[in-house]
């Protein structure tokens, strides 16, 4: 029988309240093994006794390994291959930040290098984005909350993480109950993440939406757009047919009502196909109601057979100066790391095959400076 990660919090609570052992001990547990993560749980100090046989025979201090990090030329951008139990692969991707070479509202930022991990919440992704190299997986799995957490102890060993986005591989509302525990694990002790540090980004799965506030409060939500009508959306993103854009942004506007906050809008320019003046034009009427932030992603080559390609400078700017200037949408060009490692967005797929890593997913624009 398979082990049990021993981040899979839920699990654990409920053996530790079965035993009357206090769920109090968990964070220690937790934090022995972030400081030691290859140790042996019969090492985790001032447990009660009873807790010893219990971790041992039904948890593991890591279910996971680190198979390979890789850095980009620049070292802003670290790519982890992390091997899962069951023999599958999957990646995190680390991006540096260094505040002090930017400003914030006008303002110098003091500090230095902060760092935001890009985690992935399955193995394989069911929604089939055409303009994206996971969707060539196919799904495999769902990460238990202890394989998403994993790649967060993983990443602390390189670097002390800030902001944690659902970006990698797979659709993260496809995994919620995961995700919501992996996420309140996050912002529990040892970790302590602000929630307001953490982004979830979802092509649109309404019912998850609907709920998600309730669930994750001031978690950020990003949404992937992609195109400015149904028709469009669903030549590139298959499953937007089960989620048509009207009662999408129905939802979007209810979570808004609710939460009181900034929506993130993800927006691939695809050359000739969602690009040009008149989807600009669309996409600011669609979101007019909305207080949102559009980041505008750069299409990455996801190989040879891909049929599309890279919007011209040209397009980018002045599909951006019509959201800014006709609707004063607060609108960003997505800065792109880790292209020569591929560890940019959309190029994320593992190859078991060939037994190598040939992609990675990240957020390229620093979350906090899109705070409004």
């Amino acid at each position: 029988m398979a082990m049990r990660s021993v981040f899979d919090g839920g699990a654990l609570r409920t053996e530790f309240e079965s035993a009357g052992i206090s769920i109090h001990f968990i964070p220690l547990i937790w934090k022995h093994v972030l400081q030691n993560p290859g140790c042996d749980l019969d090492s985790v100090p001032s447990l009660p006794s009873a807790a010893y046989p219990l971790l041992r025979s039904k948890f593991r201090a890591m279910t996971s390994s680190l198979a390979a990090a890789v850095d980009s030329k620049d070292r802003d951008t670290t790519k982890l291959l992390i091997r899962l139990q069951n023999g599958a692969f999957v990646e995190a991707v680390i991006m540096r930040y260094d505040t002090r070479l930017g400003k914030y509202n006008g303002n110098p930022r003091p500090g230095g290098v902060r760092s935001t991990l890009c985690v992935s919440s399955q193995v394989g992704c069911k929604m089939g984005c055409k303009f994206c190299a996971t969707g060539t997986m196919g799904f495999k799995n769902n990460l238990s909350t202890g394989e998403i957490v994993e790649q967060l102890v993983h990443a602390q060993q390189f670097s002390r993480i800030r902001n944690v986005v659902f970006m990698g591989m797979g659709e993260p509302l496809n995994n919620y109950k995961a995700l919501v525990e992996a996420v309140e694990i996050m912002t529990g002790l040892p970790f302590q993440l602000s929630p307001k540090k953490i982004t979830v980004s979802t092509v649109g799965i309404i019912h998850a939406i609907n709920k998600l506030h309730d669930d994750l409060p001031n978690v950020n939500l990003a949404v992937s757009i992609h195109a400015p009508d149904q028709d469009i959306r669903c030549q590139i993103m298959p499953a937007a047919r089960a989620f048509p854009l009207g009662k999408l942004m129905d939802a979007l506007q209810t979570y808004q009502n609710n939460s009181k906050q900034t929506i993130f809008i993800e927006y691939i320019m695809l050359d000739g196909i969602n690009d040009q003046e008149q989807h600009a034009h669309q996409l600011g009427k669609l979101l007019e109601t909305l207080k949102a932030v559009v980041n505008l992603i750069p299409f990455n080559p996801i190989g040879i057979s891909s049929c599309f390609r890279t919007s011209s400078e040209q397009n980018v700017k002045r599909f951006q100066k019509i959201l800014r200037g006709v609707y004063n949408i607060r609108t960003t060009v997505r800065q792109q790391m880790g292209q020569d490692i591929s560890g940019a967005c959309g190029q994320l797929v593992v190859n078991l095959s060939e037994q190598r890593s040939a992609g990675g997913a990240s957020l390229l624009t620093d979350i906090e400076d899109l705070r409004i």
